[in-house]
């Protein structure tokens, strides 16, 4: 499905709040997917079952503002008629540049070489729609059904809980889904070595995925939020790719939403006259 009309496509009916996927009024049917990891944390001393909630909304408005929605929990896929923000559409200055490291190089099973890449500009470029509790640009509109991709974890201190998400790029968007994949855990249950692990392990699991599907991807996206958890605090991690329609004043004055198909999201901001965060 060509971008031009996923992204044309997917701008909601509300002027500065982006909208959950499948909410009225978009102009189409396309959709956007965002990247969030946040982390939230309460000190201790109510109730366990309070504490969970206050620390899970206080990783939902970190870092990327999602605070006040009801996320929808869906799987793990930006299909055919998606598109993805600060990849696709109002691109990350660093991937523009091509300055981003690889963390290391896999392999598919043709032999083909597969960058692991990090997901910090991904991550960044969500910040930059949606912007901070403080100071909010374009975020869910308080209160929608938003369907993300989601995991969290919620534990008592003392231990470190961490969140991670990875995003593999289909080769051939014309058939073929780009794949998410979420995780999260604290090392007080399960100790060190499932972090430890984590950035040799995620991306051959996310080949293998590729393989039982014959789906092949050219490129993987990855990062991890991790937070030391004091004794006598509660901590939650929070990973999640919300699906969203854009807000329309999210699109610069004499644009259409493809137009930011060619737009890094420094452009963006510029032409929006937004304030930095």
């Amino acid at each position: 499905m060509d971008l031009h009309y996923v992204a044309n496509g997917a701008v909601g009916a509300f002027d500065d709040y982006c909208a959950g996927y499948l909410d009225p009024g978009a102009t189409g049917l396309g959709y956007i997917t965002t990247l969030k990891l946040s982390i939230g944390m309460v000190k201790a001393g109510t109730d366990i079952g309070l504490e969970r909630i206050v620390s899970y909304d206080r990783a939902e408005k970190n870092d990327a503002y999602i605070g006040q929605i009801n996320i929808i929990t869906a799987s793990s896929f930006c299909g055919l008629n998606g598109a993805v923000w600060g990849y696709h559409l109002a691109k990350a200055d660093r991937l523009v540049k091509g300055n981003v490291k690889p963390i290391k190089i896999l392999k598919r099973c043709d032999n083909q070489k597969v960058p692991l890449i990090p997901v910090e500009p991904l991550l960044d470029a969500t910040e930059r729609l949606f912007g901070k509790a403080e100071k909010r640009r374009f975020p869910p509109l308080p209160g929608a059904m938003v369907a993300c991709a989601t995991k969290n974890r919620t534990v008592e201190g003392p231990t470190k809980v961490w969140c991670a998400i990875a995003l593999a790029i289909a080769e051939n968007r014309e058939k073929d889904s780009n794949l998410i994949v979420e995780d999260t855990s604290d090392t007080r249950h399960f100790g060190p070595e499932p972090l430890d692990n984590l950035k040799e392990n995620i991306g051959e699991a996310i080949l293998l995925c590729g393989e039982d599907q014959n789906v092949k991807y050219n490129e993987i996206f990855f990062g991890v939020k991790e937070l030391v958890i004091p004794e006598g605090y509660v901590g939650c991690a929070l990973t999640c790719a919300p699906y969203v329609t854009l807000a329309k004043n999210a699109i610069p004055k004499g644009c259409e939403a493809a137009d930011l198909l060619n737009m890094n999201i420094s452009e963006w901001e510029n032409k929006l006259h937004l304030e930095t965060l």
